[in-house]
């Protein structure tokens, strides 16, 4: 009853809960929290001392005493205690402004294509625990085919390519339902790990997490540029322990990247050699979407498409299509009671 009276005065929300970053979409607001999925803790005290982007900039230049936390591993949880405490740091920061006491928000969260039973449960109980009165898992490539404006209900054939921190996943959709989907533990953050090694083997250099994510940005490539790209890769030398700084180029990256990158396109050809031919035909004629913070590597859209005969787009503002998928099924009751995966929480009801 008091979820009820509170859950009037509260905002529903639809959450992008990612291994890189968490998104949070309120429907009178839309995106209103876009932050590094980091909490920095104080093992002496168990105290939170920043989440977000707060705790991302201390990464790698925290004391012993405080620990840096990703609560989520490949978008699952992997410390539970931690990932409820972020969600209702979250939760609370979006009510920070209204007159709700307590928030009881309904809350969209969007989870990975191989989640178990017991994982969605750990994800129900997180949020409920933060203080959601109501949650609806949908598997992200769902959502972010809602957010890249798809058709969903609609009988035609449509691929996803989800790229995101923990995971790439790769979905063939039809009639609000996945007809085949892959999901691969290789995107952005195995991207960094790539860097970091190749800077390790080719140049004897030990680089930060941050600087490897940064020289991904900016000169990370998935074919060959017209122009040359470079910029300069600061870490220490393993040789003298002295701090060392070398400029490093675009086709130095894309090697390191080439392995990686190669396994993504293999597994959107072994996905799309699974699927019906009538389905195949859809593809062909409306193309492959990518969605996620991977598809703004340069020239991806461009090598998949080559490699698999298919014309690729990418879709608008890629890194918010799951948050706006999420927030866009608020509004829709049917819908969502449609593709919500079932509750693996009993107490889960209005």
């Amino acid at each position: 009853m008091f979820n009820k009276f509170f859950g009037r005065f509260s905002k529903d929300l639809g959450i992008d809960l990612g291994t890189s970053n968490t998104l949070v979409y309120s429907k009178d607001g839309g995106i209103v929290v876009n932050e590094p999925s980091i909490v920095a803790i104080n093992i002496r005290t168990n105290q939170i001392l920043a989440v977000g982007k707060d705790a991302k900039d201390m990464l790698g230049k925290n004391p012993p005493h405080i620990e840096m936390t990703k609560p989520l591993t490949k978008g699952v949880i992997s410390d539970f205690e931690v990932t409820e405490k972020m969600l209702k740091y979250f939760i609370d920061r979006v009510h920070s402004e209204s007159f709700t006491i307590v928030p009881r928000p309904r809350i969209v969260i969007g989870v990975p294509l191989e989640t178990t039973e017991v994982e969605r449960k750990a994800i129900e109980d997180a949020a409920l625990s933060a203080g959601a009165r109501q949650v609806f898992l949908v598997e992200n490539p769902m959502l972010a085919a809602l957010g890249a404006r798809l058709p969903l209900s609609e009988s035609v054939g449509m691929m996803i390519v989800d790229l995101g921190g923990g995971t790439t996943e790769i979905a063939v959709m039809s009639l609000a339902g996945i007809v085949t989907w892959k999901s691969l533990p290789i995107a952005g953050d195995e991207l960094n790990k790539n860097i970091i090694q190749y800077a390790r083997d080719v140049f004897n250099l030990l680089l930060g997490e941050r600087v490897a994510e940064k020289v991904k940005m900016r000169i990370g490539t998935a074919i060959e540029q017209d122009e040359p790209l470079e910029m300069e890769m600061r870490g220490r030398d393993l040789l003298t322990g002295l701090p060392k700084e070398i400029i490093v180029n675009d086709t130095q990256i894309r090697e390191a990247l080439e392995r990686s990158i190669r396994t993504i396109v293999d597994s959107i050809k072994a996905v799309l050699e699974t699927t019906p031919p009538e389905l195949v035909a859809d593809i062909y004629e409306r193309g492959i979407v990518l969605t996620g913070g991977g598809a703004l590597l340069r020239g991806l859209d461009k090598l998949i498409s080559r490699q698999a005969a298919i014309p690729v787009r990418i879709a608008d503002d890629p890194l918010t299509s799951v948050v706006r998928g999420a927030g866009f099924l608020l509004d829709q009751e049917d819908l969502l009671k449609d593709i919500s995966l079932p509750s693996a929480t009993e107490g889960n009801i209005l």
